[in-house]
């Protein structure tokens, strides 16, 4: 398989928010803090944690329905701890699998994994500039 171009657009609205188009013609909004005058939309930082969380609980859902393993609900949380100075990357990032009603527990563990060691990019990406664990927790 060949390797896909991808594209974004990003343009300037006002102030510090500004529009993003992707690849395939979604669009978002950004904007700055509120400290700096923004504050209206996701930031890009917070981004990263959205696609974080995003890529690899897509991840994980098609694993487990690809493996017929039924589940209730799955949440995903992300924290971490960025540096004092500028550029602020991450220290840390830590992701939290919660899965619930989970018919099998070792596939799910299974799909979590497969999902970090091989599929998620933005893991992958975010892996080379900070140290990035998980834990899952399974509810009933």
């Amino acid at each position: 398989m060949a390797n896909q171009i991808k594209r974004a657009h990003v343009k300037w609205v006002e102030n510090y928010k500004f529009a993003g188009t992707s690849n395939s013609g979604k669009s978002i909004i950004m904007d700055g803090s509120a400290d700096m005058g923004g504050g209206t939309a996701v930031t890009p930082g917070e981004l990263i944690f959205l696609a974080l969380g995003g890529c690899t609980g897509i991840d994980v859902v098609s694993i487990l329905n690809k493996m017929r393993v039924p589940f209730r609900d799955l949440k995903i949380e992300i924290e971490g701890e960025s540096v004092d100075s500028y550029p602020k990357i991450y220290k840390w990032v830590k992701i939290t699998y919660i899965i619930i009603g989970v018919a099998d527990k070792d596939k799910a563990r299974q799909a979590v994994a497969l999902s970090q060691e091989k599929y998620c990019s933005v893991s992958a990406i975010v892996r080379q500039s900070t140290t990035l664990t998980h834990e899952i927790i399974f509810e009933d």
